[in-house]
């Protein structure tokens, strides 16, 4: 990967954040209801951030 300017890794950083936090707020929902369908969206939404974040962290390799 070519070389990234601080402000490029700075708007990385801020979106790896982004998502890890989409990721944590989903998965607190989830664990806060008993019904089992709200927990499933949850988890998927949660599923799909944890997936983004993964694919723009692995670009950084």
């Amino acid at each position: 990967m070519a070389n990234l300017t601080e402000k490029e890794l700075s708007a990385i950083n801020d979106l790896l954040s982004s998502e890890e936090l989409e990721v944590k707020k989903f998965r607190m929902l989830a664990s806060g209801t008993n019904d089992q369908c709200i927990k499933d969206k949850f988890n998927d939404i949660a599923n799909k951030h944890q997936n983004h974040f993964n694919m723009i962290y692995n670009q950084l390799n």
